[in-house]
């Protein structure tokens, strides 16, 4: 068998075919097995949505696609809900802290997600009713609309894929009724072979009316049909087109014939068929019907091969559809009926007789139609939900989803004491941790006013009682000056207080009570310097108040007011001191002679 395909027989001493179910791959240079689908496909072309939408806005038929089935949307959902309450679940072994990790933060925005329990948690008798919102009200606030939107996006679905009910009447038809019915019609018919066009046998005639009955007529193809062949991969294809056609009679039939080549013999595995119809007019819908053709009614399905005088007749019903929900769009709806085989070869010997006879060297194939003219099939698709049910069945699933959680809720307040008080914990941690941010602002705000080094910034534990020293600007800006008060009133005050523009000062003051002395000397900038040589029996000013702060990081706000109080009450003593000590600075300065006096005397 040199120079054969491979999976090949010789005939007649030198020529080459295919085996049984077999036909030539002219690429591979190899005789392949046809495994084409024998499923039969129909869409009669008109389809309707309850809720319409511009195709390009979105396409339903895509998410169809997509999804499949309702439980796509059902599967996500559960584990989406399961995810998040295994994540909350763990969320609760994390450590609180003192508010100021992540583990904190995020359990605080959970209690800050019930949206949907925030009044209604477990509280004790006779108490009022208060917003409370908790960790565990927060996600079962969210489980809630996880569960609700999967649930509305399975109701979407559902609305979507059995929006609609499709009712059929059957009518009883007359002429004008049919004349109304104008398609474009096309039967594509492909005998899967080795074969090509080149050895069609053209037919010129067609049959239309019952053979052997009164209203049989053989007329010319152009006068219904334009019939062409084209060669495709699996073999040469017929197409028998009918553009703006009126089907007048009831049956119609046409046959064509496939003969012996040299080196090409007549033989086909299979046949492919593809019947459309679409309105003259109204194209954008099409009916159609298109499958595959193999062994007839074979019930082992093994392969076999198409050959001799016997016809292969594939016989097609065509109905008239009237569609009154689509504007009364008339189509045809075209639907394979029965496939006759005609000769058959099961057997690898029988193929090579048949190979080597010259009577069976050829292929029949005859196109039956029937068109069912005596009845119209009128479909009305009436919708199977309104808004009404849409929003009743909406206000359900929310209604469901809530009363789940809040039951679940219930239970666990109810069963675990420690819940019902649980948005205290949360909230006690975060007021404790802000008061202590605001108490560090006021700590940096003394600090930055009274110059208080020892108040420690970084270590919050160690508080000092109190600042030793306040600095004060200088009269003159070029120095501190030691005293007390705030630095904003000692700078409203430095335009009137100790202006003393004389090069030389000094003051001795004596006293006999409790022996106190002072010194004072003044320089020539006017740069007032206090030298404390003198042991005083008591201090002219006391001490600043004493912070009093708890240990650790429980600060309260009664605290922080309790020690502005104090240093208020502290200032305002400072002030009286200082204008004290402002008209005594007065008294000495008008007492002391001027130099010019003391060089008189």
């Amino acid at each position: 068998m040199a120079g054969c395909p491979q999976n090949s027989i010789l005939f007649n001493g030198s020529h080459c075919a295919c085996q049984v179910g077999r036909f030539l791959n002219v690429s591979a240079n190899s005789c392949i097995t046809y495994d084409g689908s024998s499923a039969i496909k129909t869409d009669s072309g008109v389809d309707y949505y309850a809720i319409s939408f511009p195709n390009t806005i979105i396409s339903f038929d895509s998410i169809k696609k997509f999804t499949q089935s309702q439980a796509v949307f059902l599967e996500a959902t559960l584990v989406m809900l399961l995810s998040w309450l295994l994540f909350c679940f763990l969320l609760r072994f994390t450590k609180l802290g003192d508010g100021r990790n992540v583990w904190f933060k995020i359990r605080w925005w959970i209690s800050r997600l019930d949206v949907c329990f925030a009044t209604k948690h477990w509280l004790d008798d006779q108490k009022l009713v208060v917003k409370r919102k908790t960790e565990l009200g927060g996600t079962f606030s969210i489980a809630s609309w996880i569960l609700f939107t999967g649930l509305f996006a399975a109701l979407l679905y559902q609305i979507i894929a059995k929006r609609t009910i499709e009712v059929h009447n059957v009518k009883a038809t007359n002429a004008p009724d049919l004349a109304l019915f104008r398609n474009d019609m096309e039967f594509n018919m492909t005998s899967v072979s080795s074969m090509s066009c080149s050895n069609l046998r053209r037919p010129t005639t067609l049959l239309t009316g019952s053979s052997g009955f009164i209203g049989d007529k053989v007329s010319a193809i152009s006068e219904f049909l334009n019939f062409s062949c084209h060669n495709t991969s699996l073999g040469p294809t017929i197409t028998l087109k009918c553009s703006n056609c009126r089907l007048r009679q009831d049956y119609l039939s046409i046959s064509w014939q496939f003969v012996d080549l040299p080196n090409s013999p007549a033989s086909a595995v299979g046949f492919q068929f593809n019947v459309t119809a679409k309105d003259h007019i109204r194209s954008d819908h099409v009916s159609f019907v298109s499958g595959t053709l193999k062994n007839g009614s074979n019930s082992d399905d093994s392969p076999v091969t198409f050959r001799g005088a016997d016809t292969n007749i594939l016989i097609f019903n065509l109905f008239p559809r009237l569609y009154r929900s689509a504007k009364d769009l008339r189509l045809i709806q075209p639907l394979l009926h029965e496939f006759v085989p005609g000769s058959i070869l099961h057997e690898t010997s029988q193929l090579q007789a048949s190979l080597e006879n010259a009577n069976d060297g050829l292929i029949n194939t005859t196109l039956y139609v029937n068109y069912l003219s005596s009845y119209i099939i009128e479909s009305e698709n009436q919708n199977i939900r309104g808004a009404v049910g849409f929003l009743a069945d909406l206000g359900g699933l929310y209604c469901i989803t809530m009363v789940i959680f809040f039951s679940l809720l219930v239970q666990c307040e109810s069963k675990i004491k420690r819940l019902r008080n649980e948005d205290s914990i949360l909230r006690k941690i975060r007021n404790r941790r802000k008061a202590q941010e605001h108490w560090d602002k006021v700590r940096k705000y003394v600090m930055y006013t009274w110059n208080c080094r020892t108040l420690d910034v970084d270590d919050h534990s160690k508080m000092e009682p109190g600042c030793g020293h306040f600095m004060l600007p200088s009269v003159h800006g070029n120095g501190p000056v030691l005293g007390g008060g705030t630095s904003r009133k000692r700078r409203q005050l430095s335009s009137t207080d100790l202006s003393f523009r004389k090069q030389a000062l000094k003051c001795n003051i004596s006293g006999s009570a409790k022996d106190r002395t002072k010194h004072c000397i003044g320089s020539n900038d006017g740069v007032i310097v206090q030298h404390q040589t003198l042991p005083l029996g008591e201090d002219i000013i006391p001490p600043p108040p004493p912070l009093e702060l708890k240990s650790g990081s429980e600060i309260e706000l009664s605290d922080i007011q309790r020690n502005f109080q104090r240093l208020y009450d502290y200032n305002v003593m400072l002030r009286e001191k200082f204008i004290a000590s402002q008209s005594l600075l007065r008294d000495l300065t008008a007492e002391t002679p001027s130099p010019g006096t003391e060089r008189q005397t």
